[in-house]
């Protein structure tokens, strides 16, 4: 199945903690169905110190699955993605719009 949402892609989160924030896909990782996006649901990690990092309490963004995410489309509002045929190219658009992302 191909992929509703992509690496770089903006998007708002649905449900969680961090409902109603808005962020950046930095991975997907499709064989769990979570990605991570940057400043969404951060956790404090203990890191031990070693000779390359002071170690310490260090922030971390976790994973959020893919049901949580929905796409930003152009004016800003959340909106679910559809797939259909351009140029014989199989491209993805925001429903709420109808352009192409």
């Amino acid at each position: 199945m191909a992929a509703k949402l992509k690496k770089g892609d903006k998007v708002v989160v649905l449900a969680g903690k961090d409902k109603g924030k808005e962020g950046e896909i930095t991975s997907v990782s499709p064989k769990t169905g979570k990605a991570i996006v940057d400043g969404i649901n951060i956790a404090i990690r203990h890191t031990r110190q070693s000779q390359n990092s002071q170690g310490g309490r260090v922030p971390q963004a976790m994973p959020i699955d893919l049901s949580n995410l929905a796409l930003l489309d152009s004016n800003g509002k959340a909106t679910r993605v559809g797939f259909r045929e351009e140029d014989g190219k199989k491209v993805r658009f925001a429903k709420t719009t109808g352009e192409t992302v």
